[in-house]
C-alpha cells in the first residue's frame, strides 16, 4: 500500500469536498469520533468554497492511500501565524494515527512554507474531546471565543449559542525541508 502527501490541486476539489463532509458531517449511521453532526447542520463545505482556498494565499495538503484521498488539512498563511482547519480523515480509517500525521505534516509545512512562527485553529468549543486531542498535541486555548461563523457557509448551528475556541501551538524553531510531495 502506497502512502503519499501532497498538495492538492483544483482536481481534487471535489474529493476534498466529500471527504470533509463525511468527516465532519455524516449520516445518522456515522463512524469516527471526530464529527460535529449533533451540533451543526449542511455541509462543511463545498467543491466552490475548496477551489476558492486554493486560489488564496493558502494550500491544502492531502494524504492518499494507492491514489484515493484519505485526510486533508487546510493551511493559511497570515504573516508568522498560520491558521489551520478542515483537518478530516476518512471516518472508516479514524484511530490510525492519520489525523496526527496530517497534523504534524501541516505545522512542519507552516513553518517551511510561510515561515510561521505560530499555529492556529479554530474548534467548536462544544466538542472537549476534540479540543483534548489538540492540546495533547501542544495545543492551548488562547482565551478568545468567537460565535460560530454562520455567515461563511459552512453550516448551521443545531444549537443555540455555539461558539468556536481559538486553539495555538508555537512551532519549534529550525528549518523543515521537505518537498511539495513526501512519502509518510
Amino acid at each position: 500500500m502506497q502512502t503519499d502527501c501532497r498538495l492538492a490541486t483544483e482536481s481534487d476539489a471535489d474529493d476534498i469536498a466529500a471527504l470533509v463532509n463525511r468527516a465532519y458531517r455524516p449520516g445518522a449511521s456515522a463512524r469516527g469520533w471526530t464529527h460535529e453532526a449533533h451540533l451543526v447542520a449542511g455541509d462543511r463545505t463545498t467543491p466552490a468554497q475548496i477551489l476558492a482556498l486554493l486560489h488564496a494565499r493558502a494550500a491544502i495538503l492531502v494524504l492518499c492511500r494507492d491514489d484515493t484521498l484519505v485526510a486533508c488539512v487546510h493551511a493559511q498563511g497570515d504573516a508568522s501565524i498560520v491558521w489551520l482547519g478542515m483537518l478530516a480523515t476518512e471516518p472508516a480509517l479514524q484511530s490510525q494515527g492519520l489525523g496526527k500525521r496530517m497534523l504534524q505534516h501541516a505545522e512542519d509545512f507552516a513553518v517551511d512554507r510561510f515561515k510561521a512562527t505560530e499555529v492556529r485553529m479554530a474548534v467548536l468549543a462544544a466538542r472537549p474531546e476534540l479540543i483534548a486531542f489538540y492540546e495533547r498535541r501542544g495545543y492551548a486555548r488562547t482565551g478568545q471565543v468567537a460565535d460560530y461563523p454562520v455567515a461563511a457557509g459552512t453550516g448551521q448551528p443545531r444549537v443555540e449559542g455555539l461558539k468556536v475556541a481559538i486553539l495555538g501551538k508555537q512551532t519549534p524553531t529550525g528549518i523543515y525541508n521537505h518537498a511539495d510531495e513526501i512519502r509518510l
